[in-house]
């Protein structure tokens, strides 16, 4: 399994009560894409909001997150840790 860090934008003012429940509808259904969501952390100030994931492909990521409601095109692989 590969792992991604993608990046969300638009979540401007959100509470973190509303930002758990954004993560758990991808925890819902991650699983019918072969994915898992590790943690997530979110800026409501800038209303970024960053993901990071292990699935087959970016693809797979970006359909739960699609699906959850919550698009993104900036996904990215991260091969290299330290």
């Amino acid at each position: 399994m590969a792992t991604f860090m993608d990046v969300h934008e638009g979540f401007v003012g959100v509470t973190a009560e509303d930002f758990k429940a954004a993560h758990e509808a991808d925890l819902r259904i991650e699983a019918e894409e072969g994915v898992h969501f590790e943690k997530a952390w979110l800026d409501p100030v800038s209303g970024k909001a960053f993901c990071i994931s292990t699935g087959p492909d970016k693809e797979a990521v970006m359909r739960v997150h699609e699906r959850a409601g919550h698009p993104t095109a900036e996904v990215y692989e991260v091969p290299i840790e330290v």
